[in-house]
């Protein structure tokens, strides 16, 4: 299961979204930046961004906070 907690990239929201693949993550995630944060254009450093928080749930440490 993959997991994606806005919260890790808008502080504060406490929207989260989790689906058996990455890409339904990813798809929700964006929607949400559109509906709810006002984000119009949707930039590759977005996804990026979005990609790097999605964690799957057997390992709650996202990508961005190992380094």
């Amino acid at each position: 299961m993959k997991q994606f907690e806005c919260g890790a990239l808008v502080p504060g929201c406490e929207w989260h979204t989790r689906s058996n693949e990455a890409a339904e993550v990813v798809h929700r995630a964006v929607e949400h930046m559109r509906l709810v944060h006002g984000e119009t254009l949707i930039r590759e450093n977005l996804i990026y961004n979005i990609k790097l928080r999605i964690v799957d749930t057997a390992d709650p440490q996202p990508a961005w906070q190992a380094a």
